[in-house]
């Protein structure tokens, strides 16, 4: 298991990475908004601001589910299950760890999740 500096060293972590993906969002929602109000000229113009703002809406939705998975690993931290795989329950490596602090899995189960999904 972890111990409490090294929880507290990725929990730093985790909350900077959070506090980066909230000022994205609102850049991502403040740009959308802009676009919005924005007059276009002509069909061409219209096309790209559409995408665009898709673009945008996309990108934040990625955004929003790496918050949740952030979201869920601070919690871990909290009930002291951080570093644990939430599939095999076994240990969680600190490369993976360091690699990516949200991560609810171990290496191996990520690989199966991944395949499973395709």
């Amino acid at each position: 298991m972890l111990n409490q500096k090294e929880k507290d060293k990725y929990k730093k972590r985790l909350l900077q990475k959070k506090q980066e993906i909230i000022n994205k969002i609102c850049e991502f929602y403040s740009e959308s908004k802009q676009m919005e109000t924005g007059i276009a000229q002509d069909v061409a113009d219209k096309a790209e601001s559409s995408y665009t703002k898709e673009f945008l809406l996309s990108l934040s939705a990625t955004e929003r589910e790496q918050l949740r998975l952030i979201d869920e690993a601070l919690k871990r931290i909290e009930d002291l299950n951080y570093g644990v795989c939430q599939m095999c329950a076994n240990k969680i490596s600190k490369k993976r760890l360091d690699a990516v602090p949200w991560t609810p899995y171990c290496i191996q189960c990520q690989q199966k999740a991944e395949e499973e999904s395709i």
